[in-house]
């Protein structure tokens, strides 16, 4: 049982790596997922997220065989 997280852009960049793979239990919310597998980084206030490629907030619950994708927001011009 466990839970995909992807990085992407420069989250990946600042954690030297583009993803993790944590036990599901025990986590509720994507920040939980965040703070299981990087708890010395804190959240990044501007960070977007997904759940299994759906955009979610942070406090949305996930579960077992989930993937999280985190990434900085898309600016342009």
């Amino acid at each position: 049982m466990s839970i995909k997280l992807r990085y992407f852009a420069s989250l990946k960049d600042l954690l030297g790596r583009d993803g993790d793979e944590i036990a599901a239990e025990g986590i509720a919310t994507v920040a939980d997922a965040w703070t299981t597998a990087n708890p010395d980084r804190p959240l990044p206030a501007n960070i977007l997220a997904a759940v299994n490629m759906d955009y979610a907030s942070l406090d949305s619950p996930v579960k077992d065989g989930d993937e999280l994708g985190f990434f900085p927001p898309v600016t342009g011009g």
